[in-house]
């Protein structure tokens, strides 16, 4: 309740939560960090993490395709955003959907078989039959590697989809059941809870790198 003028610059006029002093700082924080004089803990932390996939990367793409770190640091980034997006309460995780995983994987693999096919035929032609193979076990050799390709996307795809669905059923099960649940219970399914939490964190972290990863292996074999 308002007494006099000079309340509103009380900075205890809340009852409940003063949220006053927040006002000093909002300006500071909406700032880019681009006009930061020196980068910041997040800032920091993100080079070093591209910096870090692009030498990796780098070792898997070889000289010639070295370029391609930049599309794969990009597709990590695209994957974990939307993985740890999921982890939020009330927010959509698209990336449990096989629209979503198949969408980035049939296109990148297919432009790759086609880059590969019309570029380096022979080169491709030497992946279907490995080195050694005897010249009986030929034709089921190229047999099997021609479906091993064609599988490619969708074991990418049903990966990051099957990963990112198994941990959301089964705390969301948790979550319902926790509530006809005894008091004397309540307080190990929240350990429980906790638990899942740090382990699903780490399946989006973990499945966006093998995406990026199984990515960079196939368009290195062009």
């Amino acid at each position: 309740m308002m007494t006099n003028l000079f309340s509103t610059f009380d900075p205890s006029t809340s009852m409940q939560l003063s949220m006053n002093w927040i006002s000093t700082f909002i300006g500071l924080i909406m700032i880019p960090s681009t006009y930061w004089l020196l980068p910041n803990r997040m800032n920091i932390l993100i080079f070093n993490t591209m910096n870090k996939l692009h030498e990796e990367f780098k070792l898997l793409l070889g000289l010639q395709n070295k370029g391609m770190t930049l599309m794969m640091i990009t597709l990590f980034t695209f994957i974990i955003f939307n993985n740890a997006m999921g982890l939020l309460p009330y927010v959509f995780t698209s990336s449990s959907h096989l629209v979503f995983t198949m969408t980035l994987a049939l296109p990148l693999w297919l432009s790759i078989m086609i880059f590969g096919w019309i570029n380096n035929t022979n080169h491709m032609f030497t992946h279907l039959v490995p080195t050694g193979t005897p010249a009986v076990l030929m034709p089921f050799m190229v047999l099997i590697e021609t479906i091993s390709n064609l599988i490619r996307p969708g074991s990418l795809a049903v990966r990051l989809t099957a990963n990112m669905i198994a941990g959301h059923l089964l705390m969301s099960l948790l979550g319902n059941n926790s509530i006809n649940v005894n008091n004397l219970l309540l307080p190990i399914i929240m350990i429980i809870q906790m638990i899942l939490m740090m382990f699903e964190t780490a399946v989006a972290v973990i499945q966006a790198y093998v995406f990026s990863v199984l990515s960079t292996l196939y368009t290195s074999e062009v």
